[in-house]
């Protein structure tokens, strides 16, 4: 039988267990865990893909079409982004995807 973590968890108080936890704790009770799945509705999960907000955005001086902005991901420091984007500005909240982030087509 296969089984939601996240399903399970509506319907039992796991408090802060991981999987992984769980499936300890089911196997030394005596239960068999045959196999554990990561299941992502967005290949990759979208990791280091955040929400932040652009602080200042100036054109960048050897490009017509190109932005220099400082963004607030939420890190210790603000970010310098070169960005394409025309119609970026100061004050917006914009989706960024950090270094590391893997963006997969929907093949």
């Amino acid at each position: 039988m296969n089984i939601s973590f996240d399903w399970l968890k509506e319907y039992v108080d796991l408090g802060d267990m991981t999987p992984e936890q769980l499936d300890d704790l089911l196997t030394f009770s005596g239960l068999e865990v045959d196999s554990m799945e990561k299941v992502e509705t967005i290949k990759g999960g979208l990791e280091h893909v955040v929400i932040a907000q652009v602080l200042t955005c100036e054109p960048h001086p050897d490009s017509d079409h190109l932005h220099l902005t400082t963004v607030d991901v939420g890190g210790e420091r603000p970010l310098n982004i070169v960005c394409g984007a025309p119609n970026v500005a100061a004050g917006q909240k914009v989706v960024c995807a950090q270094i590391g982030t893997k963006i997969y087509t929907s093949d």
